[in-house]
């Protein structure tokens, strides 16, 4: 069956429920039809199984050059997502020897000896972000939002703490990356936020090569692995890969994790007897409630068969993960539910394969000391409005709050 068999199921991040799309996509089949904002065609991959089996698939391909529509000028140039679908010359975008080589470069900051010397300041970090929490608490300022308030500002300052970006930028790169990541109908300001973030990072390029620093920008710039260094491009390219990854997963699995925890006060409860670990929190959020609602692209380089259905040559495919990590075929028949106790059998949150995430470390790092350490310091925090009034952002891509209100108690 090909997609002309099968009618396609329009994706509208304006109206988000993820685990609504994520339930209508996965009872479609392993691989669907859908159609993006702005009539773009594509697959999701819906389905476990599948999911595992296609990211492994080297024909399953990263290089735009395979995608049909684009190629014949079918997706302009100012579509919502196309930075994300074609973001530049990164480790994201390649395949093969030329992926090794560019993922071999950043891989080298993210190994888990390395994440694990970050602890220390990753710890230092969170506990001044929780006294700054203590200290309006005293003042009366009892109802706070979490996100923008210690969800944001831990891993971005980690990340830009890495790189060596100063403290000043750290907002104007929220700004541009929630921008990024959403799916507002404006040409001209799809344009602009990716002409600033494109300068922000030429701009970092530059400055590293003139004067390298101890940071991780100066670091990746003068590595060498197998086929060369870094050209300026591909440099440009990892950091806003960097960047955005860095910050952007941890921010919504932390958000996520405390929404998840509140809204299900025994399994919160279970945790804090140290029956359960917040090991097990984490991996449980990232498979209930995934930082990365769909991933794009990969691109078909020729036909490929999924049971009975057949992804063309050309076509491009994206990951949702927020259907595959419900998938009772791998979780069992309490997929749906948030289980802390559960089996931690393997989730794909992550990704899998040659691109799973490098830096999957690090946001497992940070989690896993901010949440312990956020609800020792208030043991009494609540959601300050009803679960079902909080608000998603309207992103096809990430799996985020718009703010998460929170009273401290």
């Amino acid at each position: 069956m090909t997609a002309a068999a099968q009618a396609p199921i329009a994706l509208d991040p304006l109206a988000r429920d993820s685990a609504a799309e994520g339930a209508l996509l996965r009872a479609a089949g392993p691989v669907v039809p859908v159609v993006l904002p702005g009539g773009v065609a594509a697959w999701a991959v819906a389905q476990h199984a599948a999911a595992r089996d296609l990211l492994t698939d080297a024909r399953m391909v990263k290089d735009a050059r395979h995608w049909a529509a684009y190629q014949r000028g079918e997706v302009p140039a100012n579509w919502p997502l196309i930075g994300l679908a074609v973001p530049g010359p990164s480790m994201v975008t390649t395949d093969g020897a030329e992926h090794r080589r560019l993922r071999a470069i950043v891989a080298q900051a993210f190994t888990p000896r390395r994440v694990e010397l970050m602890r220390p300041r990753v710890e230092e970090i969170t506990r001044a972000l929780l006294d700054g929490l203590e200290a309006g608490l005293r003042t009366g300022e009892r109802v706070v939002d979490l996100k923008a308030a210690f969800a944001f500002p831990l891993p971005m300052t980690v990340i830009c703490s890495l790189l060596g970006v100063p403290e000043r930028d750290h907002a104007v790169l929220r700004d541009l990356y929630e921008r990024f990541f959403g799916i507002k109908p404006d040409p001209e300001g799809i344009r602009a936020t990716v002409a600033a973030l494109n300068a922000f990072v030429n701009d970092l390029v530059a400055q590293r090569r003139s004067a390298p620093g101890e940071d991780l920008a100066s670091a990746l710039l003068a590595a060498d692995a197998e086929g060369g260094a870094l050209t300026d491009a591909e440099a440009a390219a990892t950091l806003r890969v960097i960047i955005a990854a860095g910050h952007e997963t941890t921010v919504n699995l932390i958000g996520n994790a405390v929404r998840a925890l509140l809204a299900h006060p025994e399994q919160l409860a279970l945790v804090r007897a140290g029956e359960v670990s917040w090991d097990a929190v984490v991996e449980e959020s990232l498979r209930w409630t995934p930082p990365t609602s769909n991933f794009l692209f990969r691109f078909a380089a020729e036909e490929i068969e999924v049971g009975d259905l057949v992804i063309p040559a050309g076509e491009p495919v994206l990951v949702s993960y927020n259907a595959i990590g419900r998938d009772p075929l791998q979780h069992g028949v309490t997929a749906e539910l948030f289980d802390v106790t559960r089996d931690q059998s393997r989730h794909l949150s992550f990704g899998h394969g040659p691109h799973v995430c490098p830096g999957s470390p690090l946001a497992r790092l940070e989690a896993g000391v901010a949440l312990p350490a956020l609800f020792e310091r208030f043991p009494d925090l609540a959601l300050a409005v009803p679960d079902g009034e909080l608000r998603m952002s309207p992103s096809l891509v990430v799996n985020s709050l718009l703010e998460l209100p929170v009273r401290l108690r």
